[in-house]
């Protein structure tokens, strides 16, 4: 099987990335609210530091994939099957591609497949297009630098288009449309790629009404997971989900548990706010304790059970990981102004690569004190530029196998 994660904590031994490229740059102002980002990294510092991050993983033996390559194996030397991803693709990416389809086929299939892939996550200008276009009211009204693809900046944040549940995979309807495009990627390779066609269960998929995002879902243990009602996860896609999920019995998950967390920007998903870093240790921003709700949804005779679980959050975790007892550790600890900017820089956000190491964030240092003090191994990377786009290690990685 090509896929095998069943915890937040075994020794991680394969993983899917994207090293930013040069969607970053197609980035201006006035287009950030609508493609998702609060600034516009520097692309040069951004690939310095994702190229520190692969590295820290592959110094742990962590096997490095990155995701435009893999679609490019998965494309190449099949031209009925690269034809069909450009025009996948453009269906996809709304009303302005589609009506230029004839035009961004031609510029696209004459490019090698890699080069293509990596061309529809950079995005098409207008003055891109085959001149016969110039003619058109829209090209001549707009700005020639005007997209007609728009860029995909988000790539790099592999953990939300789909996610690693067992031996399956959920590949997600993601929140916003600009985002939505980013799940053909991993839907080709998933279907297509000579080591995964055939042998990967779908738990969701991209033509599921409901929003669902991977930063929501925390592998608990072989039977429970834990998914967010956030931002961009809604209670209907979490049902779905465990619908899906329960009706598979080789997946072995008995329960699923929604963490009901704010609807705000800055908690967009569970493991922005929460991510386990030992066996008995997690990572938690202390701002949603107040509010948090727990519901637990289980499988019965015609459909799903679902009940609100009244116990501590530890408690819940502890149960959930078939353990005694878990500590929770504070992001940014008592100190209510550095829990705020070290959230907001993704403190809370840590990728775990074994039972007590963990791969953070070098700007958040007094959680990562704090970390240090509890016994973890915290291996810092740097994230002036990474950190821009609202994310930490955790989101910019997908896990596809884990020790069991």
């Amino acid at each position: 099987m090509p896929i095998n994660v069943r915890s937040e904590i075994a020794p991680l031994k394969k993983v899917l990335l994207h090293r930013p490229g040069k969607e970053l740059e197609q980035l201006v102002p006035n287009a950030l609210e609508r493609l998702l980002f609060d600034d516009i990294p520097y692309l040069q510092g951004a690939q310095q530091e994702h190229d520190r991050f692969a590295q820290t993983l592959r110094e742990q033996g962590v096997q490095v994939f990155y995701l435009s390559e893999e679609t490019a194996v998965t494309l190449d030397g099949n031209h009925a099957l690269k034809e069909q991803f450009i025009l996948d693709f453009i269906r996809r990416s709304g009303a302005v591609a589609q009506n230029y389809q004839k035009e961004l086929l031609e510029l696209l299939s004459q490019l090698p497949t890699h080069e293509m892939v990596l061309k529809t996550m950079t995005g098409v200008r207008f003055d891109e297009l085959p001149k016969r276009s110039n003619r058109s009211l829209a090209a001549l009204r707009h700005d020639r630098t005007h997209f007609v693809l728009d860029p995909i900046p988000n790539l790099y944040f592999t953990r939300d288009p789909f996610a690693s549940i067992g031996h399956g995979a959920s590949v997600h309807h993601m929140y916003s449309l600009t985002r939505n495009r980013e799940t053909i990627y991993t839907d080709y390779i998933l279907h297509y790629h000579p080591e995964c066609a055939g042998c990967v269960p779908f738990y969701f998929t991209p033509e599921e009404p409901f929003s669902l995002e991977g930063g929501d879902i925390l592998n608990l243990s072989a039977n429970a997971i834990a998914v967010g009602i956030s931002q961009r996860t809604m209670p209907e896609a979490v049902e779905r989900l465990a619908s899906n999920i329960f009706a598979d019995e080789a997946a072995q998950i008995r329960r699923v548990l929604a963490f009901d967390i704010p609807n705000r920007r800055a908690f967009m998903h569970l493991d922005t706010v929460l991510t386990q870093v030992d066996a008995d240790k997690f990572l938690i921003h202390p701002s949603i304790l107040d509010t948090l709700r727990v519901y637990e949804l289980t499988k019965a005779k015609n459909g799903l059970k679902v009940r609100q679980l009244r116990q501590s959050p530890e408690r819940i975790l502890a149960e959930a990981c078939g353990i005694e007892q878990v500590k929770l550790i504070r992001c940014g600890g008592g100190d209510t102004i550095a829990s705020q900017r070290e959230q907001w820089n993704d403190g809370s956000n840590a990728l775990c690569i074994k039972p007590g190491t963990i791969i953070a964030y070098d700007r958040n240092y007094v959680t990562n004190c704090l970390l240090e003090d509890e016994g973890i191994e915290v291996l810092k990377i740097p994230s002036g530029e990474l950190s821009r786009g609202r994310g930490g290690p955790r989101c910019m990685s997908m896990p596809l196998w884990r020790e069991d």
